[in-house]
């Protein structure tokens, strides 16, 4: 069938030949057909244009359905009707992998936004800068220190040796407690069956949870290298769940062990390392890996690391290394927290680029990995809720998936802000959790700022909620959490090595010394 534009054109072009043009002087006899076939032509040029967007358009739109058609239904799993209706709830909203990009490399393609990027950039090379600067004026020599940056990474090695038990525990023990599973269902023994496995994942999520507390305690491992500890620990265990929620509904169902077959060994090896939370016995995968975006990313994460030891040097060790040994006042407390603002938000805005963007991609283009969607628009957020399902998604199909919908068909489906405030609270716990470790002490700033007034803006600033004041808003709140944090936690850091405990006793290990500590 012949093109529509096509057809346009050829009646246009009779019909453009038949016109002819008004008489008049020389100029506008040589001027008028000039100006008919000039356009014609940006006619035939439009059309033209229009086809091939048009074309493209369908094409996407044909390989987007596919995509998603071939990925929804569960991949090596039982029938529907072979599972009970426990697994019904879980089965209607299920995440569905697609190839697509990140957000941020396609607005890096408009000129308007690689603007900012390299404002960005710009403010790093400032910082060096400013930092050769005053090295050479006060010590007469131009070198870049990195001592927040040494010391922040110490005894590196320790924190990877760790890894190697923590890796291979996640590795072997989870799969091996679902094929004692499916032996059990095949073979009839089922309780010896169900016990081994049981055993052994109570083994290995102690493991988990004892080994690298025992470690960072031990060995005193700096902030850094604790990071490394504690976001291995949370993946394994969040991705070890996964694994077994939906892989073994499938096993234990099954009619008389009909049908049993435990996933295969490669595609759960895959999920370790793959940039997601929730298992898939395959992915959507990209034809061939770019290299030298894989090395961009991995640069640009360095980057950001070197950043964040320049704002935390530049801008925080000197505001808050010696406040614990001037009075308290209510005045400092909040010139602190004010002067804290502008690095805690660069602080969100790195971390964000470096592990969500940049990290991220480079293991998904190293693996092939399609589904780049790891977090969505969250900067045009009016709402807190929307900011929180947009920041993380990577996490929030977790929570969503295994928390929410879980405790949604635990609820009877229909107590859905009990379920909402399940997801808060172990967020909450967990993102505690992670400071604690990370900074070798119990101050739960995060945790009232999460659930108590994250919580309360979350169904305060409902998604109904959507002119610019609400965006304003949104991020006035994101600065003044921030500069809270960053305020609160500095003065704790440097005030615990100001005023060493005398005795260690539980209520003194979980007061906070910056209450009192002021020499």
């Amino acid at each position: 069938m012949e093109p529509r534009a096509a057809q346009l054109r050829r009646r246009a072009g009779p019909r453009g030949e038949q016109e002819d043009p008004p008489s008049g002087g020389n100029a506008e006899a040589h001027g008028g057909p000039d100006l008919v076939q000039w356009t014609r032509h940006m006619e035939a040029v439009k059309m033209e244009l229009l086809d091939q967007l048009q074309g493209q358009l369908l094409d996407l739109l044909d390989r987007a359905m596919s995509e998603a058609v071939q990925s929804y239904p569960p991949q090596g799993g039982p029938p529907s009707d072979s599972l009970s209706k426990t697994q019904e709830p879980s089965l209607k909203k299920r995440k569905v992998f697609v190839i697509r990009k990140s957000l941020l490399d396609e607005l890096m393609e408009v000129q308007h936004f690689r603007t900012i990027y390299h404002m960005f950039i710009a403010g790093l090379c400032v910082f060096i800068i400013s930092t050769l600067a005053i090295d050479f004026i006060d010590e007469g020599r131009l070198m870049l220190e990195f001592d927040l940056l040494i010391f922040s990474f110490g005894q590196l090695p320790v924190a990877l040796m760790t890894w190697v038990p923590m890796f291979l525990s996640t590795l072997l023990v989870p799969y091996q407690a679902l094929r004692l599973w499916a032996r059990s269902q095949a073979g009839g023994v089922w309780t010896l069956g169900m016990g081994l496995g049981c055993v052994l994942l109570v083994a290995h999520i102690t493991l988990l949870g004892v080994l690298p507390v025992h470690v960072a305690s031990e060995y005193q491992l700096p902030p850094a290298s604790r990071s490394v500890l504690v976001f291995e620990q949370v993946r394994f265990l969040m991705k070890s769940y996964s694994f077994l929620r939906e892989a073994a509904p499938g096993i234990l169902h099954a009619k008389g062990g009909k049908g049993v077959q435990a996933p295969s060994f490669s595609s759960y090896f895959y999920f370790l390392f793959c940039p997601t939370l929730i298992y898939r016995e395959t992915y959507p995968r990209t034809p061939s890996v770019k290299w030298n975006y894989v090395a961009k990313n991995f640069a640009q994460a360095l980057g950001c690391v070197l950043y964040a030891c320049f704002i935390l040097g530049r801008l925080c060790v000197p505001v808050f290394a010696n406040m614990s040994r001037e009075p308290f006042s209510t005045r400092a407390l909040v010139l602190s927290v004010m002067h804290a603002t502008l690095p805690g938000i660069f602080m969100l805005l790195l971390i964000f680029f470096a592990f969500l963007h940049c990290w991220l991609n480079a293991f998904a283009e190293m693996l092939r990995f399609g589904d780049r969607m790891f977090y969505r628009d969250w900067w045009n957020s009016t709402s807190f809720s929307n900011y929180y399902r947009t920041w993380n998604v990577v996490v929030h199909d977790w929570l969503y998936s295994y928390v929410y919908q879980d405790g949604l068909w635990l609820l009877g489906g229909q107590a859905r802000r009990a379920a909402m405030v399940g997801v808060f609270l172990v967020s909450a716990i967990v993102h505690e959790y992670i400071f604690c470790f990370v900074l070798g002490f119990f101050y739960p700033v995060m945790l009232i700022l999460f659930l108590v007034i994250g919580g309360s803006m979350n169904f305060m600033m409902h998604d109904r909620h959507t002119g610019p004041a609400w965006n304003v808003l949104m991020w006035t709140m994101l600065f003044l959490g921030q500069g809270i944090q960053v305020s609160l936690y500095c003065q704790e850091w440097y005030a615990r090595r100001h005023c060493p405990l005398a005795q260690t006793t539980f209520w003194e290990l979980v007061t906070p010394r910056s209450w009192s500590c002021h020499t």
